[in-house]
């Protein structure tokens, strides 16, 4: 039986998500912006969710329907959309724009995984090419002569697992269809800002002596941006199967190369751009057979 895709409201669905990848893909100028103006990671993921989450709340409670006996994967939801979001940023501000993005877009490949094991989609042999496909994408990105002393580092850790997390909280935004989308969108933000405090409280630092412009702007961030942009995200991607919405969003990988390659003279060598379109290729070949989307 076809899992369920509601075909009319598709084309939104895909609007939605371009305008959700071109906003990611440039989301790293204002979040580098801040950080020189006193606002780390943490403290910016903390106030920019905590204003989108009170705006949403305010404006129109969805109450808790459909939540009952699911503390389990809405908890699950919240911890994985909460390093989603702090993970994606610290990797933004850590290295460079278009290696974090390429690496957080692995994520098609952890979709393919947990698409089947979690929900059931049934996995086509061409699909299967995408995981060894997507890996060996990584290892031409990442490998260095001195890797095995000194591993990976923290911006290409925070990228690759911040990707797993946001396929994991695809994934789950689909199992929990008896939600609705500000519903979902409330319990993701809650992580983050649960997350942001626990990385806060473990630095033991106090609150940042910053400007008012610096705080206005990283509320209006979260307000104007990430509120927006989420309800896009959760609304594309609860429209239609998870890796199709997850190749969708690669376009935020070309703005953000393109944008910081203008504006911070950012580039990636050889290496790491072959890496890169392995990467991109291996996500691509995840939809290429609507079959995978038939559940077992």
């Amino acid at each position: 039986m076809k899992s369920a895709v509601k075909q009319g409201h598709q084309p939104l669905a895909i609007g939605s998500l371009l305008f959700a990848a071109t906003f990611w893909g440039i989301v790293w100028y204002p979040l580098r912006w801040l950080d020189r103006n006193g606002l780390d990671g943490p403290w910016q993921m903390l106030v920019a969710y905590g204003s989108a989450f009170a705006v949403l709340a305010l404006v129109r409670w969805p109450g808790t329907g459909g939540m009952r006996g699911q503390g389990g994967k809405l908890l699950l939801m919240a911890l994985a959309a909460g390093w989603t979001n702090v993970g994606f940023v610290l990797a933004m501000l850590d290295g460079s724009v278009a290696r974090a993005l390429i690496l957080f877009y692995l994520s098609p490949v952890w979709t393919a995984l947990l698409g089947h094991f979690m929900l059931g989609e049934r996995l086509h042999r061409t699909t299967l090419l995408t995981i060894p496909l997507g890996l060996i994408g990584a290892a031409f990105m990442l490998w260095e002569p001195d890797i095995p002393r000194h591993g990976l580092s923290w911006g290409d850790l925070a990228a690759i697992t911040a990707g797993f997390a946001f396929a994991l909280t695809n994934v789950l935004t689909r199992a929990l269809h008896d939600l609705g989308t500000r519903q979902k969108t409330l319990v993701s933000w809650a992580g983050v800002v649960m997350l942001s405090l626990f990385l806060i409280w473990m630095e033991g630092t106090g609150i940042p002596a910053v400007s008012t412009l610096a705080w206005a702007g990283n509320v209006l961030l979260g307000v104007g941006g990430f509120l927006v942009t989420t309800l896009a995200v959760v609304y594309g991607v609860s429209q239609m199967p998870v890796q199709r919405s997850a190749i969708i969003l690669l376009l935020e990988i070309l703005v953000g190369a393109v944008t910081a390659w203008l504006l911070a003279d950012e580039s990636m060598g050889a290496m790491e751009w072959m890496g890169g379109l392995l990467i991109i290729l291996a996500g691509i070949l995840a939809i290429t057979r609507e079959e995978v989307h038939d559940r077992a």
